[in-house]
């Protein structure tokens, strides 16, 4: 499960080795979910060996809910998806292990396309052979320095042109734009795909994400990493339970809450109200959500990072707009960047499929809850390269440079199998959210 917290983090560090001699079935295992009775056991199975993480997931270093989203269920996909090391976290994982699946048990679930798991455990063997999987540091860098430029662009032209309504848009544009980029790039850093260690990466992804934007990036990778696990699946995936009174996303929950007859949900009227509420309230609501993360956690590392952020804006716009202006300035990029982010971030999720959990293989998950947007240098830099959504969940730590490279060997590996293969212009995708 991903480990955004750093690799091998809250599990012991003994290396005796556990006894496998108990022999397991998968209905076994699929019994020991933990959704009937939250107290009941949890296991799962990552490459035919059974883990009891019942104690264990509240100290999984990536979010208890991501860990249990796979009880009961194999792992093995994910687990070698989202760890960078695997051999240390194995190594950590020994005293977990309580056995392995009988000799007459299938490697994969029965519920599952051999052929097509099989398939595309290849398919991740030919990208890591390939290198696609190694980051270039240096393209990163210069990510963040155009972010740096924009950021100090934004206060030389008010500094240098004065303060008058042209200036104060202009301003606020570049500030815009530096804020939504510097979004895209500590997505990069907390999928650990900037740097080859994970130190690095969290290291830098506190820097970009609490002072730059002033927001926890513990808190961004905990919720990010359930969102990967199990996309678009209800109860698991948090990107769905923003705001169960206002929207209803999906047509198995619309049909649901309709039979309940929910007066309170108005989701038959959604797309009327969409545009004025859902890009409003995002980032504001992540806003919230980060202060009370970094004070529940004590994250205080964090919160020292975040005050610089509202220093560096007041000591460098205050004596040019005064304490109010720059307080109206702050809500606005906020409001802005909400507005910009939903409609970029959602259009590659909210058009798909959206359901409760089926237990699908990874391959087949990751493309029903995703899609692209075209390849152009606009569509690249607009979307931090997010229009390749669909290469980004098949392969959450590979850097985003190399996306493009990949995306060849996923249509073909979907052709192959008989899976259609998103992509849609940028407006197109806009449209499809409606």
């Amino acid at each position: 499960m991903p480990p955004q917290q750093g690799e091998g983090q809250g599990c012991a560090d003994s290396e005796v080795d556990v006894p496998s001699s108990r022999l397991f079935t998968w209905e076994e295992i699929r019994l020991r979910n933990g959704q009937e009775d939250p107290s009941r056991e949890r296991w799962l199975a990552i490459d035919r060996k059974v883990y009891d993480i019942t104690r264990f997931h509240k100290r999984h270093p990536g979010g208890s809910r991501v860990i249990c989203g796979y009880a009961g269920q194999d792992a093995t996909d994910p687990f070698i998806a989202f760890h960078i090391d695997k051999t240390l976290v194995k190594k950590h994982m020994k005293q977990l292990m309580i056995g392995e699946l009988a000799p007459d048990q299938p490697s994969f679930e029965p519920s599952k396309n051999k052929l097509l798991v099989e398939d595309f455990r290849e398919l991740r063997s030919t990208v890591e052979k390939m290198g696609l999987l190694k980051p270039n540091p240096l393209y990163f860098l210069v990510i963040l320095l155009h972010i740096l430029l924009l950021d100090a662009a934004g206060w030389f032209v008010l500094w240098y042109f004065g303060t008058s309504v042209t200036t104060f848009i202009i301003a606020t544009t570049l500030l815009l734009i530096s804020q939504s980029q510097s979004g895209w790039l500590q997505h990069d850093l907390g999928h650990l795909s900037v740097f080859s260690h994970p130190k690095y990466n969290h290291l830098v992804h506190e820097f970009v994400m609490c002072h730059l934007k002033g927001l926890s990036a513990n808190w961004w990778s905990l919720h990010h990493s359930q969102h990967h696990a199990k996309p678009n699946c209800f109860q698991k995936d948090p990107d769905l339970e923003m705001h169960p009174r206002v929207f209803s996303l999906g047509k198995p929950l619309s049909e649901e809450l309709g039979r309940q007859k929910k007066k309170y949900m108005p989701y038959n009227h959604q797309h009327k109200y969409f545009f004025i509420t859902m890009p409003l309230i995002v980032v504001p609501w992540f806003k919230m959500f980060s202060i009370y993360f970094v004070f529940q956690r004590k994250l205080w590392r964090e919160l020292a990072w975040s005050v610089t952020y509202f220093i560096r804006i007041f000591i460098t716009f205050v004596p040019l707009l005064g304490v109010n202006v720059v307080l109206g300035q702050l809500f606005l990029l906020i409001i802005l960047e909400s507005i910009l982010f939903t409609w970029i971030s959602q259009l590659n999720h909210i058009p798909m499929h959206i359901d409760y959990d089926g237990n699908m293989d990874w391959f087949s998950t990751q493309l029903l809850a995703t899609c692209n947007v075209n390849q152009s240098f606009f569509n690249d830099w607009v979307t931090g390269h997010l229009n390749f959504q669909i290469e980004h969940h098949l392969f959450p730590t590979m850097p985003r440079h190399n996306f493009w490279k990949v995306a060849p060997l996923v249509k073909s590996f979907c052709a192959k199998h008989g899976i259609e293969y998103k992509s849609k212009p940028l407006f197109s995708g806009f449209a499809d959210i409606i």
